[in-house]
């Protein structure tokens, strides 16, 4: 029953942060004009959750390691159902963007535990099948997003793609209470690091703000203000007893190191990728929300295709040869997106969308079996949750690149016919920086390592 209800609420978890986060990205441009929002504050609908979620994630998966993973999974399920209220209700960008920061704690309080839980109560050799399971969802989300946020967008209202996820939220408190029975605390007799959580916390909101004000002088300052907070986090953790950021983890385990290191460029190369077509395709191809998110769905189909059975495979199979494989078919994926023109076909993008989305599929699931696998229980909830860091500081910086561009070539206006040219530019630029984050990529992928011995893979 443990197991059935763990791999359920972890599946559904999975689904609906990224449902919300694709189909958020299609409802933007119609949020931008109900507020008269220019291009950079409208990009703060979507950074804001990002920003939040990875601020609270590695200090809330060290606490539910110490206080209890249950516990930490049904509050997060609360704050996440209700923001998702608040959200759909605002009237007010201001509104709008604060309580995407309540959101974005609600899903590190998620995402810190759910993987962290399933993997607690599967045995090694089952958690690439599930992990699988749980990363289809992901993308399953992904596909839904674009398609059900387009289709409420354009014929009830933007509101609706947040108020669809009350009910569903709702369901997933109920399930916490009622079925899933026991408690996984593996470091409960440890303390928790409050000082050096808020030392990571202000670090990295000073960093990624700096990367969003960029190429103003400001942004450089906070960005340097950023690196020397972080430089300070690393002082910190190296010399206290229970650190909220075991880094031995990254000295000592090469597979952990690399994986983690790997997933951040991964996902800092991909992941704004939906947000500038979304744009692309309604200002350019002046295409309805429901009909540019049948475009976008292209992508997270393949993935949800196709990470089930890469996810088992990696458990006979090394997941850096998979990964590695992966990074390749993605990153050249993105290189066809450098040639998007205002002419281009659909069937380009659509081509480039299901590479992009075959190479993903090929790297996420054995990625994350690596990371999770590479650690002792009592790390697990830390493991899961620098999984998740990795994804949303990626995700992060690669919104942090979009804004820049944006501030760059065409700043703080809205996206009119007036601007298409240099608008176009910008999506080639910031197409170009994710391509070459990606082939470094596939070099941090190949040098991690084995994640098991010869032995290992006998029995």
């Amino acid at each position: 029953m443990t197991k059935s209800t763990a791999l359920t609420l972890a599946t559904i978890s999975s689904f609906t942060t990224p449902f919300l986060i694709s189909s958020v990205n299609i409802a933007l441009p119609t949020i931008g004009r109900t507020f008269e929002m220019h291009a950079v504050l409208l990009s703060w609908v979507a950074t804001a959750y990002i920003l939040s979620s990875v601020v609270f994630l590695v200090p809330l998966g060290r606490l539910a390691d110490i206080r209890g993973r249950r516990r930490m999974l049904l509050w997060g399920y609360i704050v996440y159902t209700i923001s998702n209220l608040i959200c759909g209700l605002s009237n007010s960008a201001f509104i709008l963007i604060l309580f995407r920061v309540v959101q974005g704690i609600g899903s590190a309080m998620v995402f810190a535990t759910s993987m962290a839980v399933l993997v607690s109560v599967f045995p090694p050799k089952e958690r690439g099948r599930v992990l699988g399971i749980t990363v289809a969802a992901v993308y399953s989300g992904l596909t839904a997003g674009p398609f059900l946020g387009g289709l409420l967008t354009e014929h009830f209202s933007w509101r609706g793609v947040f108020l669809i996820n009350v009910p569903l939220g709702m369901i997933l408190i109920f399930l916490v209470i009622f079925r899933l029975k026991g408690e996984w605390a593996d470091a409960k007799d440890e303390r928790f690091d409050l000082i050096g959580s808020l030392i990571y916390g202000i670090a990295l909101v000073t960093l990624i703000y700096g990367l969003t004000l960029l190429p103003a002088i400001t942004g450089a300052g906070l960005i340097i203000v950023g690196v020397v907070g972080i430089l300070f986090f690393i002082h910190w953790v190296a010399r206290v007893e229970n650190p909220i950021f075991d880094l031995g983890l990254f000295r000592e385990n090469r597979v952990f190191a690399f994986s983690n290191l790997t997933a951040l460029i991964s996902y800092s190369s991909t992941s704004a990728l939906a947000f500038l077509l979304s744009l692309y395709l309604q200002h350019i191809k002046a295409m309805s929300p429901q009909d540019a998110g049948l475009v976008l769905i292209a992508q997270p189909i393949v993935m949800a295709v196709f990470s089930p059975f890469t996810g088992r495979l990696s458990d006979r199979i090394e997941p850096r040869i998979l990964a590695s494989l992966g990074m390749m078919f993605t990153a050249f994926g993105l290189f066809l997106f450098i040639l998007l023109r205002e002419t281009s076909g659909f069937s380009f993008i659509i081509i480039a969308l299901v590479t992009v989305g075959f190479g993903f599929a090929l790297f996420s699931s054995p990625n994350t079996n690596a990371v999770v696998s590479s650690v002792e229980s009592r790390f697990l909830g830390l493991a899961s949750a620098s999984v998740g860091t990795m994804r949303m500081v990626g995700s992060m910086m690669s919104m942090g690149i979009a804004t820049f561009v944006f501030n760059l070539f065409i700043g703080e206006v809205q996206i009119t016919p007036d601007v298409h040219t240099a608008f176009m530019k910008g999506i080639k630029t910031a197409f170009s920086i994710s391509t070459l984050l990606c082939l470094c990529g596939i070099f941090t992928s190949l040098v991690r390592g084995k994640l098991r011995s010869e032995e290992e893979k006998d029995r």
